[in-house]
């Protein structure tokens, strides 16, 4: 019995004078929605989807994608395609629920039909379902990434089971076909339960090629159109983001432009360093700690705080072989 519900019982909650705080509670959700035109859910049901449920399916979509290492400690082999098969199928039925949720609070706000959308939201979660041996296929790059990334890291279970950057990159792989699906709130669910849990910020748009890499990772933040190519490699504090942030007349942030970084592959981008705007870093290029860039890189660029102050070429970077 949780806490609450003992003190329900012994009558503990008599003290609080309950029925005239909840009736205030219950006058001021009423006059935000009123005020922001809200409308009430299917038989007064839940509108939008939940951050729980999201949560119990991404746990649930993890161990299915890594059952051995990620799945119930009392799995054993001969069971793991039925613990699979059953997890998915719970997992899938569960997010298909919410998808539906997300479907129809869109529909709602945006005053159209909602007729169609229980098919539209199960043709979704079916294209969904369909590319999870593809999302394995591509976590498995970026576990191995990890492995021969760290020298610290003796095993891939080591890498899978431990290090904070792959959970913030199994949340993304999943939550970025969500975003592309057009159920751009469950991604963004899925994205900050990673965020919260790990400290690492991607958003569900960002583009990220194979073979990703996030050492450390704490502080690490990816903005929403951010790009980026194969076998890239990030240390902690590092930010791909936006250096401005374009209004209307009215004053209101214009949504939807290309404003983050595009990272080509095989860059190396050390602790610290803050890289703001639609720019590129060239294929190669190894940005150092606490270096802040507003401009492009060209290919093969080794860029540090200090050959940035000494301007040793007309781009500040040094072309690696002939530091």
């Amino acid at each position: 019995m949780s806490e609450l519900t003992k003190a329900a019982v012994n009558g503990r909650s008599s003290h609080w004078q309950l029925q005239g705080i909840v009736s205030q509670l219950r006058e001021a959700r009423a006059d935000w929605r009123t005020r922001n035109g809200r409308v009430s859910g299917e038989h007064g049901g839940r509108e939008l989807p939940s951050r729980a449920a999201m949560a119990e399916i991404l746990e649930a979509l993890s161990g299915a994608l890594f059952p051995m290492r990620l799945g119930p400690v009392d799995l054993r082999e001969e069971s793991e395609d039925f613990y699979v098969g059953h997890t998915l199928d719970v997992a899938l039925n569960a997010l298909l629920a919410q998808a539906r949720l997300e479907l129809r609070y869109v529909a709602h706000q945006r005053g159209e039909d909602v007729s169609g959308l229980d098919q539209k939201a199960l043709e979704l979660i079916q294209g969904f379902a369909t590319a999870l041996p593809g999302i394995r296929l591509l976590l498995d790059t970026d576990v191995l990434a990890a492995y021969h990334g760290d020298p610290a890291a003796r095993s891939v279970d080591e890498v899978l089971l431990c290090y904070p950057g792959i959970l913030a990159v199994i949340h993304h792989r999943l939550a970025h076909y969500l975003y592309r699906a057009g159920l751009p709130l469950l991604a963004r669910i899925s994205s900050e339960l990673a965020h919260s849990a790990t400290g690492i910020d991607i958003h569900p748009g960002a583009q990220i090629g194979a073979s990703f890499f996030i050492d450390h990772g704490t502080g690490v933040v990816i903005g929403e159109t951010a790009i980026i190519g194969e076998r890239v490699r990030i240390y902690q504090a590092v930010t791909l983001g936006a250096k401005r942030f374009p209004a209307d007349e009215d004053g209101q942030l214009q949504k939807g432009h290309a404003r983050h970084p595009i990272v080509e592959d095989d860059v190396v981008i050390y602790a610290g360093a803050t890289i703001l705007g639609r720019i590129t870093i060239g294929q190669g290029s190894t940005i150092g700690g606490n270096v802040w860039l507003t401009r492009s890189v060209p290919a093969g660029c080794n860029l540090t705080q200090a050959n940035l102050l000494q301007a040793q070429s007309d781009d500040g970077c040094q072309q690696k072989g002939r530091e």
